[in-house]
Formats: C-alpha cells, structure tokens, sequence
C-alpha cells in the first residue's frame, strides 16, 4: 500500500512525497523531483544513506560496505534500497541546495478569522483549497508574507489542518513596531489575501515511546498546541507534562485549549508559571524553576522546549542540576522578527 514519507533535510526544509506500493524511498524522491544524494543505485556506495527517524522500512540486497550492521541498528538506512512499510520520517544527511531540490512554491491563502488575544497577540486562521496539499510534521512552522511587501515572518502552526474546511492556525505575538503585528492590528481584514511558504525546521514531534515533557514560553506554546492535536486524535497513552511560562496573567490566552485537551487526554497535565514576581498567581518564575525530578521519569522521557535562547540554556542548566539526561532534548529557539 502506498505510504506517505516526509524528508527532512539539514537546513530544516521538509518534503513530502507518496511512495507507492513497492516503491524505494529514493524512487519516489526522484519521481517527484527531490534529488536526494544517490550514486550507484545498487545498496554498494553508501550515498544515499540516512536516519530513519520514525517508521519502518524493508531494506534488502545491499553491502555491509555500505550499511554497517551498527550503522544499521542506530537508525540508518540506503534510500535506494529501503521500502516504506508504514509512513516515515527519515532525515536526508545534506541541505535541500545541495540536493537541488526545487523550492517551496508559495501557497496562496486568505484570512478565515483573525482574534487578538489579550495585548499580546493573535490568533490567525488561513484557509485555502491550496491548504488541501499541505502536510507538515506538529511542531514545525511557515513563513508568511506580509501583505504589501516582500518581507516574510515565520510561525509555528498551532493547529493541524482542519481538511473539511482546508484552514490552519498560528498564535502569532504582538512584536511593537513589528511588521506584521502593525499590520494584523491595523489593517488586516477577513479574506485579505497571504502567501504562506513551508513546512520548515527540525523541531517536531518525534515517535511517543515514552513520557514527555513539553516546555514552553509565550508564543512557543504554539507547536505544542499542533502536537496536543495529533496526540488527541491518535488516543496516545504515554504521560505528557506542559510547563507554559508567559509574562501576565492576561497572556494566558490558550488556557482553554488546555483544559479541553486536558479532558480528552487522561495522561496530559499542565503547568503555567508568570515570570512577572508580584503577579497573582500561584507560580512565579521562569518555567526551569518548575521542572521537577517527577517530570524527568528518571530519564526516560523525551524533553521538547520552543522558547527564546536565554530559556533554552536556563532548562539545561536545570537538568544539569538535576543530574538527570532525558532520552531526548529537542528544542526550537526564536526570537521576536520586527
């Protein structure tokens, strides 16, 4: 049966391509005009080789020159030598350009609904027929083209598409002076036309094998919302844990999402923490202060982190004082584009 594989290159761009029944990977990648590396065709020269980083694949006829047994037990796989057996996510160990991969065409969309949350930001719907061919992996992100100019801002889906009405989401935080932000606040309207550009970035949900730990601050709860999303519709099982840390009471504003998924996920609980000391609150601080030996399930828990740079090592550090490694730290570190 066919299965759907997503490439993720090393500059954090990402294809989708539908392999077809019997199919390697690296005829499908070809098929649909991604030159992923690829030499003699014949599992010999080790070319072609990459991380499968989730899915299974039969691999069959190829040298151990090629593929060590050990290469082979830590993930690695021959493209050209590997049949999907379920949808994959496998890592492609160059950049797109090197690759010559054609580039991302533009998807046109327009604004469904725009809802400013509090004074910190938005939440915009898109929708489009051309969102209809969108895939991406929970976690990862767009650009968008700011209407009137050729400037680009880049955000974390915060919902997967909605296929009945082809639409998606973006919490996007209100930057002064932003580009954008002035924009959204002063001149977009319901049915403005964008162009929307990915799916981008390495940052995604991994295969659940094991309790999670989600951490996030303000805006970078965005992704973990995606996430919630696909692991509700999936019924997983494994514990997740959110810590959210935001600046105000009134930044709060997906509270509500929470909850609802805290009602539909039995293993899911949250935290939320305000950086603001005198703010009312029952948790003041910054989210690391919140981590606790529970959280980390005695290292066997895949740690995910999308906040500003200064957090990122903050939690590091946390975890070093711990004395406890998680299976897996991934994290998305972003700044506010003006």
């Amino acid at each position: 049966m066919p299965h759907k594989i997503a490439l993720n290159f090393e500059d954090g761009v990402t294809r989708f391509l539908d392999c077809l029944d019997g199919e390697k990977i690296a005829d499908a990648a070809y098929r649909r005009g991604v030159n992923i590396p690829l030499d003699c065709r014949e599992g010999a020269c080790g070319a072609c080789k990459s991380h499968l980083e989730a899915g299974r694949v039969r691999m069959e006829d190829y040298v151990e020159d090629a593929l060590s047994a050990e290469e082979e037990a830590a993930g690695m796989i021959l493209t050209c030598k590997s049949t999907p057996l379920s949808d994959c996510v496998v890592r492609i160990l160059s950049a797109s350009t090197a690759c010559f991969s054609r580039p991302q065409e533009a998807l046109p969309v327009r604004i469904a609904a725009l809802r400013p949350v509090s004074d910190s930001g938005f939440v915009l719907s898109v929708e489009g027929e051309s969102l209809a061919a969108l895939d991406f992996l929970p976690g990862q992100y767009a650009t968008l083209t700011v209407p009137g100019t050729a400037e680009q801002r880049a955000y974390s889906f915060s919902s997967l598409v909605d296929r009945a009405a082809n639409r998606v989401e973006f919490l996007i935080r209100r930057v002064p002076g932003g580009l954008m932000s002035g924009y959204l606040a002063e001149r977009a309207r319901v049915g403005d036309a964008l162009q929307l550009s990915g799916p981008k970035g390495g940052f995604y949900l991994r295969p659940v094998v094991r309790p999670l730990l989600f951490l996030a601050g303000g805006t970078g709860l965005a992704p973990f919302l995606a996430m919630l999303e696909l692991l509700r519709g999936r019924g997983d099982t494994q514990p997740v844990h959110l810590i959210l840390g935001v600046n105000r009471e009134a930044d709060l504003v997906a509270e509500a999402r929470l909850q609802a998924f805290a009602a539909a996920l039995p293993a899911f609980t949250y935290t939320t923490c305000l950086a603001t000391p005198e703010a009312p609150h029952p948790r003041t601080g910054f989210v690391h202060a919140f981590i606790t030996p529970e959280h980390l399930h005695g290292g066997d828990v895949d740690v995910y982190l999308c906040g500003p740079p200064p957090m990122v090592t903050a939690v590091e550090r946390t975890l070093d004082g711990l004395g406890t490694r998680p299976a897996g730290l991934y994290y998305e570190k972003f700044l506010a584009s003006h």
